[in-house]
């Protein structure tokens, strides 16, 4: 290998062939190497026979279950906002034109034991029997506020300064209760914690009228879109992606080892004896372990069902968000749904996923708020797993290295981390503009 790579990237994680597609596409020389024999490192899906060697460490799932290859199973389960980040990441590298989309049913939200359907609009919200007749005329004014809010038109301000006052400030003016505000925070924002309302407003109120706008896009049930046959497309789109840009792509490279000169820079990679030369590493935290700190854990539990979630309005796909508060929790918990409907399980299946931050060492009993909203199952399984961020210095070592996946069932935090990579590589913003009609889902807009 004596050629010089502008980049080596390690696993082919979501987040890693996300970057290696985006420095392809802007002409840099990357090779692309992972020490397993499949792709998507710890985002991977997986078959029926490749869970059960995972959680029952054998081969023989029950036959009732179907075909082994009609299951797609994600073990990072991510719903993808239709007017997203990630969408419009997808959009630029014109990784859609390898993917098919379907819109997600349903999103919804716990409150005080029951679930509901998010409202996300004006209308909605005078509809939405998550909140008494008052406050959803206190509500409504909210989201009007929101819908008709444009950053580059002070008009539309109402003689507010969205990026000098907090969230909880502007909230305040709408005398919204601690429920609609629960609500708005983390199932419409989708904030993971409360630390939002004491940030500038102007984030969060982008973030509720990008929800409202996906949600508009598609005319289903939710904001949310996702693609057939799962999550695991996504990886090998992007490898397709950075091999029509030239990126090589290398799997089941055992051992990959980065290699350090004198002064504690990365200058290349070797495995099984030979050491690829570049200028920049960029890989998972599995890879440079001295490199990164462990934060917290997630827990998860993975079910497969025959039927979907109760009082999701019979929805095949949904995400279901329990907010922190409501289960006396540190963190939100997350109920994420699919079926056969997008081809992820046979006909008549369903796979649904329990996961938050883990507070205890116990998933079971932590899990078992959201495991009980799931009704019965035909089999559940438990894990968890650390997370981890990196704590290096990129400038002075060239290595640059991703945050661990945590438990949300949304990409937003996903997506943030892979933009602040590419600028950190590159020195620039990734360009966003982009026209949103290039990716539809379940056929075209409407």
């Amino acid at each position: 290998m004596d050629e010089e790579y502008d980049v080596i990237v390690l696993g082919t994680g979501l987040k890693e062939c996300i970057i290696s597609g985006l420095l392809s596409v802007d002409g840099l020389k990357v090779l692309h190497m992972d020490k397993n024999d499949y792709y998507g490192g710890e985002s991977s899906s997986l078959n029926l026979i490749q869970l059960w060697k995972r959680f029952r460490g054998n081969d023989q799932p029950p036959e009732q279950l179907g075909a082994s290859k009609e299951y797609n199973v994600d073990m990072i389960p991510k719903f993808m906002m239709a007017n997203g980040t990630l969408v419009r990441v997808l959009i630029h590298t014109d990784v859609t034109k390898y993917l098919t989309f379907k819109a997600v049913d349903g999103s919804f939200v716990y409150n005080k034991g029951k679930i509901y359907k998010v409202p996300a609009t004006d209308v909605e919200a005078l509809k939405s029997s998550l909140m008494g007749l008052f406050e959803k005329r206190r509500a409504r004014k909210f989201f009007l506020y929101v819908q008709e809010f444009d950053e580059s038109d002070p008009k539309t301000h109402q003689g507010m300064d969205l990026d000098k006052i907090t969230a909880k400030e502007f909230i305040t003016k709408y005398e919204l209760e601690d429920d609609t505000i629960d609500f708005i925070g983390h199932s419409l924002a989708l904030h993971t914690d409360d630390n939002y309302l004491a940030q500038p407003a102007i984030e969060f109120v982008k973030k509720v009228k990008l929800y409202a706008e996906s949600l508009a896009r598609f005319q289903s049930g939710s904001p949310y879109i996702y693609p057939m046959y799962g999550l695991g497309e996504l990886p090998q789109a992007f490898a397709r992606l950075s091999a029509v840009y030239g990126g090589t792509y290398m799997l089941n490279k055992p051992q990959c080892k980065v290699e350090f000169d004198d002064s504690g820079k990365a200058y290349g990679v070797t495995s099984e004896g030979e050491t690829a030369k570049c200028k920049k590493v960029v890989c998972d935290p599995t890879y440079l372990t001295d490199k990164v700190h462990k934060v917290g854990k997630v827990a998860r539990a993975v079910c497969i069902m025959s039927h979907p979630i109760p009082d999701t309005n019979d929805s095949h796909s949904a995400q279901v968000i329990l907010p922190q508060k409501q289960l006396g929790r540190k963190s939100d918990m997350y109920l994420f749904c699919c079926s056969y409907t997008h081809n992820v399980a046979p006909k008549g299946k369903y796979i649904a996923f329990v996961s938050t931050e883990a507070e205890t060492d116990n998933p079971e009993t932590e899990l078992k708020p959201g495991v009980d909203l799931l009704g019965p199952v035909d089999e559940i399984f438990y894990e968890t797993y650390d997370r981890f961020v990196p704590t290096n210095n990129c400038t002075a070592d060239n290595c640059f290295i991703s945050d661990s996946y945590d438990a949300s069932t949304h990409f937003e935090s996903t997506v943030r981390n892979v933009l602040e990579m590419y600028t950190k590589i590159t020195g620039k913003a990734v360009d966003l503009s982009v026209d949103l009609s290039a990716a539809s889902a379940g056929g075209e807009d409407k």
